[in-house]
């Protein structure tokens, strides 16, 4: 998935946070869950933070996702089934992930490249770190 500048700045700009209080509770204690959505359908990212760290990241667009999780400290890539609309399973706020065998090191670069539109804020700033 090759993106030009301008499309990447354009993303990145797109991120905006949903209000927490509609996120479940964090899969650990004293945990915060924050969710940005982008301005296309599919396009989310989604984090864990236990005192102020990020301890789970995902990020998703255009049917393609990248997962870290602190306790093996990997990034891996895969695929979504958002853009499988013959799926009978389907329901808009669902999504199942299917990891790639070996990580899609192009759509890696892409998600750095969304990032760093934002790398001023800290929360950006931290995710960039994931890498």
């Amino acid at each position: 998935m090759l993106l030009d500048k301008q499309e990447i700045a354009s993303l990145g700009a797109s991120l905006r946070a949903i209000e927490p209080k509609i996120l479940k509770p964090g899969h650990h204690k004293d945990t915060v869950r924050v969710w940005l959505q982008g301005g296309e359908p599919y396009f989310d990212i989604f984090l864990e933070l236990k005192n102020d760290e990020i301890i789970w990241f995902q990020f998703t667009l255009r049917g393609k996702c990248l997962s870290w999780y602190y306790e093996n400290g990997k990034l891996q890539t895969g695929t979504t089934n958002e853009l499988n609309i013959d799926d009978v399973s389907f329901h808009p706020a669902s999504k199942v992930l299917e990891n790639d065998y070996a990580c899609d090191v192009e759509f890696i670069n892409l998600v750095k490249e969304i990032l760093k539109t934002r790398d001023d804020e800290e929360l950006f700033s931290k995710a960039l770190k994931l890498f």
